[in-house]
């Protein structure tokens, strides 16, 4: 195995430096990683806006953070579901109107496992259309403010990537033969990890190096993730193996998002996560990532789709 840049502890959150006027978008943050990440974050001075589907939960939520960092944080929420392509855009217009730049977007919101094959109100699987489509219309509509920030966009992918059929089906892409929650899962989740490669290799091709763009995943972190959408046994499964050494803290199935939003000198070709047993725990830092997810032709495919589907392409 080879050695974590970072030390045998691996990356930890006591590297990043003061955050003062830097401005972070997180989505998904009333629980779980993308929670503790703007804790982080607003600890260390920064400005966060948090985009959430549940406005209730989101006021909740800025009312537990002052309580436990002060009132002095810089928070502000607005509301989106990912898996709505009007609720995106407009979110993303109200973003656009409320900062004036965005060091890093941090696409931490996903579902999983949903049990039964189910169709966004734009008509696509709900994994694909919530985790994938979602994130590429509002990454494509902030990339114009991240670049001009010279900021980073950190998709927050899944172990998952590696299950399943291992690359994109694009015959039938809403599974409405073979359908399975994991199938679907992975799919959403490799698609969301490969567009980032393919990104990188635009931005190269475009001579644009001022945007970074970063895939991680949490590993095996103790969220309310699969509680939120998968079945009743997915749920049973899972919640007896919180209890076991192979899963960890949401605080720390954070960190790797946190490190591909704020560490300098990253290597955006690395795939970021924990180092331990199945990269399921252990030292943040890079580790393997199988070919498929670096797969040229079916990248390349999968984008040319994405701007047809969702009618968003990227000012490259």
């Amino acid at each position: 195995m080879k050695t974590n840049q970072f030390g045998k502890k691996g990356w930890t959150p006591d590297r990043i430096k003061k955050l003062n006027d830097k401005t972070f978008v997180v989505t998904g943050t009333t629980s779980g990683t993308g929670f503790e990440a703007t804790k982080v974050l607003l600890s260390k001075g920064a400005t966060v806006v948090m985009l959430n589907r549940n406005p209730k939960k989101a006021v909740s939520t800025i009312k537990t953070l002052k309580q436990e960092l002060g009132n002095q944080i810089d928070v502000l929420t607005i509301k989106m579901d990912l898996a709505a392509q009007a609720s995106v855009k407009k979110a993303a217009e109200e973003v656009l109107k409320t900062v004036a730049r965005i060091d890093a977007l941090i696409c931490n919101a996903a579902i999983a496992q949903v049990p039964k094959q189910t169709l966004t109100v734009d008509g696509w699987e709900s994994q694909m259309g919530t985790n994938y489509y979602g994130n590429w219309t509002l990454q494509a509509l902030l990339f114009p403010l991240i670049e001009k920030s010279k900021g980073r966009i950190v998709t927050v992918g899944s172990m998952g990537y590696n299950m399943g059929i291992k690359t994109i089906k694009f015959h039938d892409l809403n599974w409405d033969k073979d359908y399975t929650p994991n199938n679907a899962y992975s799919q959403s989740k490799l698609a969301q990890i490969m567009t980032i490669y393919e990104l990188q290799d635009k931005l190269k091709e475009a001579g644009r190096t001022d945007v970074k763009a970063f895939a991680c995943h949490p590993g095996s972190s103790r969220t309310n993730l699969i509680n939120t959408s998968g079945s009743f046994m997915m749920k049973f499964i899972f919640n007896l193996m919180k209890l076991s050494p192979l899963t960890q803290s949401a605080e720390k199935g954070a960190y790797p998002q946190l490190m591909c939003a704020t560490e300098p000198n990253l290597d955006q070709s690395g795939f970021y996560g924990p180092t331990g047993r199945s990269n399921w725990v252990g030292p943040v830092g890079a580790h393997k990532i199988e070919s498929h997810a670096k797969d040229k032709s079916v990248a390349k495919q999968l984008w040319e789709i994405s701007e047809k589907e969702t009618g968003v392409k990227w000012n490259i």
